[in-house]
């Protein structure tokens, strides 16, 4: 499939996705939601793929918000279809057994934010404003914002963010556990860099259960989630990762790792 709104590079294994409608401030509409949505099944499949990192083009906007335009025209059923089929591509990106980063290079509302809360982390330049300004058109988020936002920073400052549609600085966004760290704007990709070399180092199984241990687990009664845990352990345990971890931890050298 040949994108339209999505330029895709390959950096050794990991693939930089960027939203690229940069005079509508990457803003959302349907075929870049149809992009990403083939983007990350193919990511998925793909084993030469090792991580994946979301961006937006330009220094202004990550991505601002769903298309007002295709917005306004829904009606009662659309709207909810609408709501449904962004919920389920932006599950992809949370599900995928690989780490995804979002690397916030501006706006990232409504739609945009909801985009990086399902990446499993976020980084954000300091110019970063998070935000689910919905309630000011009179509607309430639609791809699971008043659901994961209130999983990241609580039941109470989720309320309040989504309540008054305010916006959120990049800094506040690392105080309340929005984003995982923030950076200048030109130390956006070295550090999003540094930080998947630090996660790819490791054993490429033990980082897909850890993943997978996460999102399973959050909606799991604690003790089916330890016993989801358990069983992912002893999988992990029968593993040659798991062997050569251990290996070389004994012998004092950095562990090889093949997937």
């Amino acid at each position: 499939m040949s994108y339209e709104n999505l330029l895709i590079e390959n950096r050794n294994g990991v693939l930089w996705v960027t939203v690229n409608r940069p005079d509508k401030l990457n803003a959302l509409n349907r075929r870049t939601l149809g992009e990403l949505d083939h983007f990350i099944t193919s990511a998925g499949e793909d084993e030469t793929v090792f991580a994946v990192v979301v961006t937006g083009a330009g220094e202004k906007a990550f991505v601002a918000g769903a298309d007002i335009g295709e917005l306004s025209t829904l009606d009662p059923v659309e709207a909810k279809a609408f709501s449904l089929r962004g919920q389920a591509v932006f599950d992809r990106f949370e599900r995928l057994a690989k780490p995804v980063v979002a690397a916030v290079n501006g706006f990232a509302l409504g739609g945009g934010c909801e985009l990086a809360m399902a990446c499993h982390l976020r980084v954000a330049a300091r110019n970063a404003v998070f935000g689910q300004p919905e309630v000011k058109l009179g509607l309430i988020p639609g791809y699971a914002g008043t659901q994961r936002l209130p999983r990241l920073v609580g039941k109470g400052r989720g309320l309040e963010i989504l309540l008054t549609g305010r916006n959120v600085s990049a800094e506040e966004a690392e105080r309340i556990g929005l984003v995982n760290s923030v950076c200048d704007q030109p130390e956006l990709v070295a550090t999003v860099d540094k930080l998947l070399g630090k996660i790819l180092a490791n054993g490429p199984l033990a980082v897909s259960h850890c993943i997978e241990a996460v999102n399973h687990g959050l909606d799991l009664p604690f003790e089916d989630a330890c016993l989801l845990e358990a069983t992912l352990f002893g999988i992990g345990a029968a593993s040659e990762q798991m062997s050569e971890g251990t290996s070389a931890f004994l012998e004092k050298r950095k562990p090889v790792f093949r997937s």
